[in-house]
């Protein structure tokens, strides 16, 4: 989870591991859900919002917009992944 002002760098970052931190140490690379917002501040305090609920809470709202856990970076123009890179949240 996190703000960046390009979801496509990010995305890129993470699958190739480049960023350290959670995603590159529990191979998560898959694209479960994004929020898009026109400026900064928002998306901030949305994230801020969000790292405080609850686990259950953030699966809930996955599974409400993608209750496949699709990657959604594939409709970004990212190939897909090989079977069973990345996690899905269960």
């Amino acid at each position: 989870m996190g703000v960046t002002s390009n979801l496509v760098g990010r995305i890129s970052q993470h699958r190739s591991s480049l960023t350290p931190g959670f995603s590159n140490r529990y191979a998560v690379h898959r694209l479960v859900h994004y929020e898009l917002f026109g400026e900064m501040e928002p998306a901030i305090l949305r994230e801020k919002q969000l790292k405080n609920w609850r686990r259950q809470w953030k699966i809930n709202l996955i599974n409400a917009v993608n209750p496949h856990w699709a990657d959604l970076a594939v409709g970004l123009g990212f190939p897909p992944l090989s079977p069973g890179k990345g996690r899905d949240g269960s």
